[in-house]
């Protein structure tokens, strides 16, 4: 369900036509930060150092995805930031002790090849500072990621790095969120408000409730991968944007990696529970 929100991102950032990348950051941030904070405030807002820490992570990884975004193409932007199971993939046993198993690698080459896909003739090498930037969100991704199984996040209100990470972000965008209200139209705050509501605040709700709630991190970094896969389905339903023939074999790839994957995880946890 996070990853079904998140793909919605694509199309209603489209719709924000008279908002620039900073004032759609400004006001998604901050009406995600104050939905999560309504909706989870009995669990308290208690935080520790090791949170702060986290809280820091999840805003620059949403800070570097909007910096590439704008300095790179689209296609480079979401395909270097969904090299993040890689980086769980090699981490992970370090940073929260998961074993590596083989099955694990062939399953991310498997999603990131058919991924990849999705943008033949699109990909450039573009300004290398959006790069950078992008390479640097899935590091960060990846890293959040692992952080909210990690034992020091225990004991405190789950989604409290996304509550503060998002109002620290839209504390660094602000002045550009001031300047869009003389331009802003009401479609453009109907579509801040379901990106900031529904597609960061409840989808990071869900996410991190899935993650916390048993779900492996890189297996949660591969369904992850359903988001950009979804993402032009809803482009081309709403605002008529067809996907290339490339794509739809790309996506095809994904789906039915996923679908193998997740079946020979839940046949493994059966095992080991007998």
């Amino acid at each position: 369900m996070a990853v079904l929100l998140w793909s919605t991102g694509g199309m209603f950032i489209k719709l924000a036509t008279n908002l620039d990348a900073y004032q759609v950051t400004f006001f998604r941030s901050l009406l995600a930060g104050l939905t999560v904070l309504i909706i989870t405030r009995k669990n308290g807002l208690r935080i520790n150092g090791f949170g702060v820490i986290a809280s820091i992570i999840y805003a620059t990884l949403l800070f570097l995805f909007v910096w590439a975004t704008k300095h790179t193409t689209a296609a480079n932007a979401i395909f270097l930031q969904y090299t993040a199971p890689i980086y769980i993939l090699v981490l992970a046993p370090f940073v929260i002790g998961e074993k590596f198993h083989v099955r694990d690698l062939i399953t991310v080459v498997f999603c990131i090849a058919g991924m990849s896909l999705f943008f033949v003739g699109d990909l450039t090498i573009g300004d290398y500072q959006g790069n950078i930037a992008a390479l640097g969100s899935g590091i960060f991704l990846g890293l959040y990621i692992m952080l909210l199984k990690h034992p020091k996040a225990a004991g405190m209100n789950s989604v409290i790095t996304v509550i503060y990470g998002n109002f620290l972000l839209a504390l660094l965008t602000l002045p550009s969120g001031i300047a869009a209200f003389p331009t802003a139209t009401w479609r453009d705050y109907a579509a801040v408000g379901f990106l900031g509501i529904f597609q960061i605040g409840i989808a990071y709700i869900l996410f991190i409730k899935g993650v916390t709630g048993g779900t492996r991190p890189l297996d949660a970094s591969i369904i992850g991968f359903i988001e950009p896969l979804l993402n032009p389905v809803w482009v081309f339903l709403f605002i008529g944007e067809r996907p290339s023939n490339w794509a739809i074999l790309g996506g095809s790839i994904i789906i039915a990696t996923v679908i193998i994957h997740t079946l020979a995880q839940y046949r493994v946890q059966q095992r080991s529970a007998v």
